[in-house]
């Protein structure tokens, strides 16, 4: 697995010199935006100041191992093959799954019951049926497109001093929605400053 880090500089927007009263400038400096920054530039903002803060970007694939069909709570395996988010202070982490018929959320990670409660309520919204157009790779797989749809692709969680700042109850769930789904793939994607 490759892993890349990536330095941009950021400039905190409130201390972006402007040319005189430009209307666009004030609104480039209202926004604050990072991507608006190089439009901003053309647009009579300065050149940013000497002093710029860092941010780093850091992108992983890993593999979930293969789980039966239900909701599963993965935090565990996800934080042992993410060692390298102790290296960020602050920031955000984006977990996108690749594939369409699996889903993530988050819910709670202490009871057992809940992971099958949910399971049982994807079930009874989204039922087998054999009215399906889609039914060429088996009677599970338009169900898991639907439900995949209705759970999600990603999840976006706050990086805090190292770790992932969820609440005390919260875990991130893999949803594997197919009877045999096999090894499941996410692209992890970090961004944020460094310790």
């Amino acid at each position: 697995m490759q892993h890349r880090y990536l330095q941009l500089p950021i400039p905190p927007v409130s201390s972006l010199p402007t040319s005189e009263g430009s209307p666009v400038d004030k609104a480039c400096l209202r926004l604050g935006s990072r991507h608006l920054y190089t439009i901003c530039q053309g647009a009579g903002v300065m050149s940013p100041p000497s002093q710029q803060q860092q941010t780093a970007y850091f992108q992983k694939q890993i593999s979930l191992p293969s789980s039966k069909r239900g909701c599963h709570v993965m935090t565990r395996e996800v934080l042992r093959q993410l060692p390298e988010l102790k290296d960020f202070e602050i920031g955000l982490a984006n977990f996108f799954i690749m594939h369409t018929s699996a889903s993530l959320t988050l819910n709670e990670n202490a009871s057992s019951d809940v992971p099958l409660d949910l399971a049982d309520d994807l079930e009874r919204i989204v039922p087998e049926r054999r009215d399906y157009r889609h039914l060429d790779e088996g009677m599970d797989d338009m169900p898991a497109h639907t439900k995949s749809s209705l759970m999600g692709a990603s999840l976006t969680i706050p990086v805090s001093q190292g770790r992932l700042a969820m609440g005390t109850w919260q875990g991130i769930y893999l949803n594997e929605h197919r009877n045999y789904g096999g090894s499941r793939r996410l692209m992890v994607t970090i961004q944020g400053q460094k310790r």
